[in-house]
Formats: structure tokens, C-alpha cells, sequence
């Protein structure tokens, strides 16, 4: 793993407003991970908590939009997108 797991962005992606689950709309994250998110600081952690959410971004239909949101930040960011260092199975 690379440096880019360890300096991604939070996979927030603006939006924070929440379902009736508690889910962000825009990302899919509760409240509480949206805090936990940003105590991450080992690769490993972040990798797979980045390809969980996606498996649950994919579930609620909303993988398409998070992606190009995520790259999008990512680029304002000037920083390089993990999305891009998934395994091909896993990338969208």
C-alpha cells in the first residue's frame, strides 16, 4: 500500500444530510462512522473501510454518484484518489 490510502480524503463527500436509516445520502455513512472516518490513520483500515462502503454505496444504488463526488473532491483536493488503487474486482 501507498501513501495515497494514508492521505485520502474522507470519503464525505458534502452532502450530510440523512435517511430515515440514518445514512448520509450522499455517502452512506452514519453519523457516528462519519466521526470514526477521521480517527483513521492505518492503510489497512482505511482500504477496507473505503471497499465496504462501496459494497454498501452498490447496494443502495448510489455508487455512480459517489465515485464521480469522491473524484471530484479528490481533484480539488489535489490529491490522488485511493479509488484508483482498488483491486480491479472491487473498482467501479
Amino acid at each position: 500500500m501507498t501513501k495515497t490510502w494514508a492521505k485520502a480524503p474522507t470519503p464525505c463527500v458534502g452532502i450530510c444530510k440523512f435517511d430515515d436509516d440514518g445514512l448520509c445520502i450522499g455517502c452512506a455513512m452514519t453519523r457516528r462512522e462519519k466521526k470514526a472516518v477521521k480517527r483513521m490513520d492505518k492503510k489497512s483500515v482505511k482500504r477496507a473501510y473505503f471497499e465496504l462502503l462501496m459494497a454498501r454505496l452498490e447496494s443502495l444504488g448510489r455508487l455512480a454518484y459517489w465515485t464521480r463526488m469522491y473524484r471530484r473532491k479528490c481533484e480539488r483536493k489535489e490529491a490522488a484518489c485511493p479509488l484508483d488503487k482498488l483491486t480491479p474486482r472491487s473498482k467501479l
